[in-house]
C-alpha cells in the first residue's frame, strides 16, 4: 500500500511540474507583422504568416528577420506562373505547407493559390479568381468558390479540404487528380442533425476545418459557435457548443455545455486534441475527443499586456486571435492578431 502511495504521489509530482513547466514567449512582432492571420512552417524552420490587410505573406526565419514572400502588397489576382513576391493576393486568411509548397487561402479572390519553395513561383490549383458555386465533379481550377478562409489536409496528404463560407460548404479537391468534391454542407443555412449525411446537412458558416491524425475532419463555425466533426463514415456531429455565443468558463467543461463566441480557427494536436481560438472570447480552448471535454489553456480577457518570464498562461491577454499551430513536439503557436504578435507555448 505504501508503494502505491508513493507511485500516485510521485505521479502527482510529475503532472504537476509539467503543467508548471510551460513557457509562453513571443517569436514575432514589429517590423511589417501586422494582423498576422495565420502560422505554417517549412522543413527548415521558417515561419508564414498571412497578412490579411496588407495582401502578403510574411516569412519569418530562424533568427527572427522578417522577409516578403508572397504579394506585391496591391489587392487583386494576378502574376501566376511568375515570382510569388510579384503576384497579388487579396484578403489572404490563411496557408499550409505541403511538402516542398506553401498553399494559401487567397480569400478574396476565392481561389488557392500554391507557392513552390525551390522555384519560388505562385500558380492557382483551385478556383477561378471570383466567387461562385460550380464545379463539384471537375476540375478544382475550373470550380467557383465562395471565400476561402481556411485550408487543411488529411492525414496523407493526398486530399485537400477548403472552408468555402459564402456557399456554407467544405469542399474537397483531390490533390492526385485535381477533381473538386462537395464534402460537407448542402449550402443551406441551419444546424446539421447529429449523425446525418455531412454532404447532405446544412451548416451556418463553416469558417475553419482540420483533420487529425483519424482523418477525422473538424468543422468550426463563426457565427454558429460551434464545432462539429465528421467521421470516417461521412456522419456529421456537433461537439462543441450549444449554439449561443457566450464566455469562455473556467476550468474543464463538457463540450455540448460549452459556449464559444466567434471562434475563427483550429488545429488538431499530436494528441488528436482540437485546439481553438475563440476569437472574440480572446482565449485559446482545446477539446479532448477521448473525453468529450473543454478547457481553455491560454488566454483570459481582451488585452495588450507584455509577455514577462514565468507568466502563467492564464494570466495572458490576448486580442482576437486568429490563428493556432501545434508543431509534430507539441509546441502551440498562436497568431495573436490584433496585438500583431505570434506566440509560442511550449514545455
Amino acid at each position: 500500500m505504501n508503494c502505491m502511495r508513493c507511485i500516485l504521489i510521485l505521479s502527482l509530482i510529475v503532472v504537476v511540474v509539467n503543467v508548471r513547466a510551460a513557457t509562453i514567449s513571443v517569436v514575432a512582432s514589429g517590423g511589417d507583422l501586422v494582423l498576422p492571420f495565420g502560422i505554417a512552417f517549412d522543413s527548415a524552420g521558417n515561419l508564414y504568416s498571412p497578412l490579411l490587410n496588407k495582401n502578403c505573406i510574411l516569412r519569418i526565419d530562424s533568427e527572427g528577420k522578417q522577409h516578403l514572400f508572397a504579394g506585391t502588397g496591391k489587392a487583386g489576382f494576378a502574376g501566376d506562373g511568375g515570382p510569388a513576391e510579384k503576384a497579388q493576393l487579396n484578403f489572404i486568411h490563411n496557408c499550409i505547407t505541403l511538402g516542398d509548397a506553401l498553399l494559401v487561402a487567397d480569400t478574396g479572390n476565392a481561389s488557392v493559390r500554391k507557392v513552390d519553395f525551390k522555384t519560388h513561383t505562385i500558380t492557382t490549383i483551385a478556383g477561378v479568381g471570383k466567387k461562385g458555386f460550380s464545379g463539384d465533379g471537375g476540375p478544382a481550377l475550373k470550380a467557383e468558390f465562395g471565400g476561402v478562409f481556411c485550408l487543411a489536409l488529411d492525414a496523407e496528404g493526398k486530399r485537400l479540404f477548403v472552408c468555402d463560407l459564402d456557399n456554407r460548404r467544405i469542399r474537397a479537391v483531390d490533390l492526385q487528380n485535381g477533381i473538386a468534391t462537395n464534402f460537407a454542407g448542402n449550402g443551406k443555412r441551419g444546424l446539421p442533425v447529429d449523425g446525418a449525411a455531412a454532404s447532405e446537412s446544412p451548416l451556418v458558416d463553416p469558417r475553419a476545418v482540420a483533420c487529425d491524425s483519424k482523418n477525422n475532419v473538424y468543422i468550426l463555425e463563426r457565427g454558429g459557435h460551434a464545432l462539429r466533426v465528421v467521421d470516417a463514415s461521412g456522419k456529421i456531429h456537433t461537439v462543441v457548443g450549444t449554439g449561443k455565443k457566450g464566455p469562455a468558463a473556467p476550468g474543464t467543461v463538457d463540450g455540448l455545455q460549452a459556449t464559444l463566441n466567434g471562434p475563427k480557427h483550429l488545429c488538431c494536436d499530436r494528441d488528436t486534441n482540437v485546439i481553438i481560438a475563440d476569437t472574440d472570447n480572446h482565449v485559446i480552448r482545446r477539446y479532448s475527443p477521448k473525453t468529450g471535454k473543454v478547457e481553455t489553456i491560454v488566454g483570459s480577457k481582451l488585452g495588450s499586456a507584455p509577455i514577462t518570464p514565468g507568466m502563467a498562461l492564464l494570466d495572458v491577454t490576448l486580442s482576437q486571435p486568429h490563428g493556432v499551430y501545434v508543431d509534430g513536439e507539441g509546441v502551440l503557436f498562436i497568431a495573436d492578431s490584433y496585438n500583431n504578435r505570434i506566440l509560442k507555448v511550449s514545455r
